[in-house]
């Protein structure tokens, strides 16, 4: 698989890295261990080596560790801190103490010397961003991190923790249905030198075409808190998913390798995350590596998918006020 830098960091990451989450939170119960161990092998030999973790996703990071410890030093384990004791329900704390206490944890858990990126998960408003990015710049200092990064963040907030510490990437939502990064972020990024990580970024599933207005989740999959996957709304936003599905059928590719093409093709240092708990998943998105979009085609997507307003808010009120805007 191709590399990529992201942003002039000088990390250099596979063209798609391998978003973790769903093996263990968010989406129903969590994978058999043995198989979620399998799945995330397989992504490092198809060539696969950005993983994307977080202390939040309960034991994920215990898995990543377990799953990449034959790999130490050929890939870069990202993970995240800024949620009270771990737990997103609980509410932001990115302390300087809480920060410092994560890392101790993450790089016991990842079983590894340093963590490779280190995202604040989301912006607090309690704790002035330059304390973070200074919690963090020390630990980099001290060789118990590489890099830093943000999620979710905004213009603000990107700047001021740029000036304090160099952020070598952003890590927010990105995709067909979510292109709000495109007006004020992606500008900013290419300022300022800095990488982009979508994740969801196929619609957190919906852009693949294997869901519809009937489908019915897990009781403990979070979808089932967002308006954007109300029934009204997904039948509504089945349109976007049939146009995706044309363009994909002409280029004998699946909606989802287009989706992941497009979000390539924007621009060189965009490394999208998308995640699975399904080998032959693994191996369909991973393709949409070597597939080049060509200006005619994405011509086309835009004609075709940028008149289309996608239906429902991408979070339930009480994570989107977890959103630095």
């Amino acid at each position: 698989m191709q590399k990529r830098q992201l942003g002039t960091s000088g990390l250099h990451v596979s063209a798609l890295g391998f978003g973790c989450m769903g093996l263990t939170f968010g989406y129903g119960p969590a994978t058999d261990r043995q198989n979620a161990i399998a799945v995330i092998r397989s992504a490092v030999e198809q060539g696969v080596t950005l993983f994307d973790t977080a202390e939040a996703y309960t034991n994920n990071e215990d898995l990543v560790g377990e799953a990449l410890a034959p790999f130490r030093g050929q890939v870069v384990i990202a993970t995240k801190f800024g949620f009270k004791n771990g737990k997103p329900a609980e509410g932001m704390d990115s302390r300087p103490e809480r920060i410092r206490a994560v890392a101790e944890q993450s790089l016991k858990r990842l079983g590894v010397d340093a963590l490779d990126l280190f995202y604040q998960h989301r912006p607090d408003p309690a704790v002035p961003i330059e304390d973070v990015a200074g919690t963090v710049r020390d630990l980099i200092k001290e060789g118990k991190v590489k890099h830093f990064g943000l999620s979710e963040a905004g213009v603000q907030t990107i700047r001021r923790a740029h000036a304090v510490q160099p952020v070598t990437a952003l890590q927010s939502e990105y995709s067909l249905w979510w292109r709000e990064p495109e007006e004020a972020i992606l500008p900013l990024l290419e300022e300022l030198g800095i990488g982009f990580v979508p994740f969801s970024p196929l619609g957190k599933g919906f852009l693949t075409g294997g869901i519809d207005a009937t489908t019915m989740f897990d009781a403990s999959d979070f979808r089932n808190t967002v308006p954007r996957f109300a029934a009204d709304a997904r039948k509504a936003n089945q349109l976007l998913v049939d146009q995706l599905g044309a363009i994909a059928t002409a280029r004998a590719l699946t909606p989802a390798q287009v989706a992941l093409a497009w979000l390539l093709a924007q621009e060189p240092w965009i490394v999208p995350i998308p995640g699975t708990t399904k080998l032959h998943r693994l191996a369909e998105n991973l393709g949409a590596a070597a597939v080049l979009l060509t200006p005619a085609e994405l011509v086309a997507i835009q004609a075709a998918l940028g008149h289309i307003a996608v239906q429902g808010n991408r979070y339930a009120p009480a994570s989107q006020k977890m959103i630095d805007r």
